[in-house]
């Protein structure tokens, strides 16, 4: 087998010596939630905030992903799967690189969230669960999914006709109802326990 023939290569410089560089410590925001719950905002919009206090930080997004890493699947749901076990394999290496890594996914099954957890560092991975309303999501709804999909012209679809496993135990809960700004400054300061910035 090929993977017989493939070992993991230890560079010189590592994780401890790039986040001696930055300042901070290097870990997984993972934001989950509904499509329409406000996750891809949330996130932007603390990616921005980290930014400016001067986090080194990195932001990979569903639609963006699906442009080119993962433009080869489609939305069965093993090519979903498939995804976000890909973008996990990055956030690691985006770790490893000193960064703060901030990804908006669906990521709809707690057994899926749990194989990222276990591929980062523990107390690396800190889980947001956007919690909003399924009738809010609808009404936001901002690429018409919802609309699609109560049509019947859009099948598998979180919500509607799949499941979302919420979050048992997230690390950061958000009631996906509020204002961008307190979401944020939520945030920012439940990030002070993990040394990312002064308390």
């Amino acid at each position: 087998m090929a993977q017989e023939n493939i070992v993991w290569h230890s560079h010189v410089l590592d994780r401890v010596q790039r986040e001696s560089v930055n300042g901070h410590p290097a870990l997984v925001i993972w934001f989950t939630g509904l499509s329409g719950s406000g996750k891809s905002t949330l996130a932007g919009a603390l990616e921005q905030a980290l930014f400016v206090r001067g986090i080194k930080t990195y932001l990979l997004d569903g639609d963006n992903v699906r442009h080119g890493l993962c433009s080869d699947l489609g939305f069965s749901e093993i090519d979903r799967q498939e995804n976000i076990r890909r973008v996990g394999e990055v956030a690691k290496l985006m770790v490893d690189a000193g960064l703060v890594v901030l990804t908006a996914f669906i990521s709809p099954h707690r057994a899926e969230r749990q194989k990222i957890r276990n591929l980062i560092e523990e107390g690396r991975f800190i889980e947001v669960y956007v919690d909003t309303p399924l009738e809010i999501c609808e009404l936001r709804d901002p690429k018409g999914l919802y609309k699609k999909a109560r049509a019947g012209e859009l099948h598998n679809f979180t919500g509607i006709d799949a499941d979302y496993e919420a979050p048992e135990q997230p690390e950061i809960y958000l009631d996906g109802s509020q204002s961008v700004e307190s979401s944020v400054e939520k945030l920012l300061f439940a990030l002070k326990n993990y040394e990312i910035l002064p308390t």
